[in-house]
């Protein structure tokens, strides 16, 4: 998301799995979103107003993130400890992306809550049918020949070829296939009411 928008422009409108931290999943649990982090200074401060006391650069699956600790007596005594974490031993950590990255995956995953950013993402179905037929019809993942010229060339005679087959259905009356039905739900509309 970021090298697009950066290099070329781009926003790309695909959907960002949503946090699925223990917190975050417990409605009234603070996630990363109730904390308050000042990126300068290095320093998170906990919705009870609590600070770090460890920001640490580690690797995470091969990516950079950060490691903030908060103190472990601190949270020990805390009111709201069971809507922040679990352990008994250790004090809250959170695990986070470097700030650009951060930034732009909370931004984000706040956008595609809106209907606006919703039905901006359902235009991509459309699309997504197009390139699956493209795919399903032509092949035009693998170009059969060597060379730029000749590869544009393939792409084009798929490209006419797909429009080829749609105008055929719409001659002919075909009307465009339903999302596939799971057998459990073909049961549940042939039983009588």
């Amino acid at each position: 998301m970021i090298s697009a928008q950066r290099d070329f422009g781009i926003t790309l409108p695909g959907p960002l799995r949503v946090d699925n931290s223990p917190q975050a999943r417990a409605k009234g649990g603070f996630d990363r979103t109730a904390f308050t982090i000042d990126w300068d200074t290095q320093q998170v401060t906990c919705p009870q107003g609590v600070t770090n006391t460890i920001w640490s650069v580690c690797t995470e699956r091969g990516r950079e993130s950060l490691v903030v600790r908060f103190p472990a007596t601190a949270c020990q005594t805390c009111p709201v400890r069971p809507q922040c974490t679990r352990s008994t031993r250790s004090g809250r950590q959170l695990m986070l992306r470097p700030r650009e990255i951060h930034k732009t995956v909370e931004h984000a995953r706040a956008e595609q809550t809106t209907d606006e950013w919703k039905q901006r993402y359902a235009t991509r179905a459309g699309v997504e049918g197009t390139i699956h037929q493209a795919v399903a019809a032509t092949g035009i993942r693998r170009s059969r020949y060597l060379g730029l010229p000749k590869t544009h060339l393939a792409h084009v005679f798929a490209a006419t070829a797909i429009n080829l087959i749609r105008l055929d259905a719409w001659w002919t009356g075909v009307q465009p296939s339903t999302t596939r039905t799971s057998r459990l739900a073909r049961l549940e509309l042939t039983l009588p009411a």
